[in-house]
């Protein structure tokens, strides 16, 4: 929805500095500052550190990834190691370029925040769609869901700090687990207000699933975010209503 991200101020991804990373092609090249390995080895470690909590992780597309980076000439293959009767395997070591790069850009996703599109959030904008009672069951499901994660991020929180590692390696653990925290609590007061009628919804045939009625609308309706104006996003920004 533009016109949140025009209320928020948020900005447009820019056109990256340096050479394109994808958030897998920057866990390779922070696998390959650590040590020089080969494709295999840095999937089991991204499987074992659960970095898929943090990025998608298939082993084509990290296969991919890392001769991608050769292209780029950002990392460089440097050898082969092979186990038993195992094919050889390519070993990869980080290239001067691909250091830079990975600080560069961690550096610009750290200082200015991007327009992300989560798509919970375009679900959660049409859920009117849906009847109440139906909306209601969903959240109620994905609260649980949410909550189990938080169970697991609190478990690996604590592993990690039973046996002092150092927090700057899990930081990350305690800033997914507030946002989590911080989703369940809203949500959990949203199905309250619809639960309690105090949030109006649309009536549903519960047969046909047609809609039956709509609550009383005010001027603005679905489409309140056509009626904005830059002078009105200028009152928001200031705390005014415009």
């Amino acid at each position: 929805m533009e016109y949140l991200a025009r209320i928020s101020g948020g900005t447009v991804p820019r056109k990256q500095s340096g050479p394109q990373l994808t958030p897998l092609a920057i866990a390779v090249l922070a696998l390959l500052e650590e040590n020089p390995m080969h494709p295999y080895e840095m999937y089991q470690l991204l499987m074992n550190r659960h970095e898929d909590e943090l990025i998608k992780v298939r082993p084509g597309s990290l296969y991919h990834t890392v001769a991608r980076l050769a292209e780029q000439e950002l990392v460089l293959a440097e050898g082969t190691d092979r186990a038993g009767n195992r094919p050889e395997r390519t070993i990869y070591r980080i290239r001067t370029a691909g250091r830079e790069a990975l600080r560069s850009r961690v550096t610009e996703i750290l200082r200015e925040p991007v327009r992300e599109y989560p798509i919970f959030n375009v679900a959660l904008a049409e859920a009117h769609n849906l009847p109440v009672d139906e909306v209601i069951t969903l959240l109620r499901e994905r609260v649980t869901w949410v909550d189990a994660r938080i169970t697991e991020y609190e478990a690996l929180r604590d592993w990690a700090a039973s046996r002092e590692v150092p927090r700057r390696f899990w930081v990350v653990i305690e800033y997914v687990t507030a946002l989590s925290r911080t989703e369940a609590e809203w949500l959990r007061g949203f199905v309250a207000e619809l639960e309690s009628g105090e949030l109006s919804w649309e009536d549903f045939d519960p047969v046909t699933s047609e809609r039956t009625s709509a609550p009383s609308q005010p001027t603005l309706g679905h489409d309140w975010g056509a009626g904005l104006t830059e002078e009105d996003i200028a009152a928001v920004r200031r705390g005014g209503a415009g």
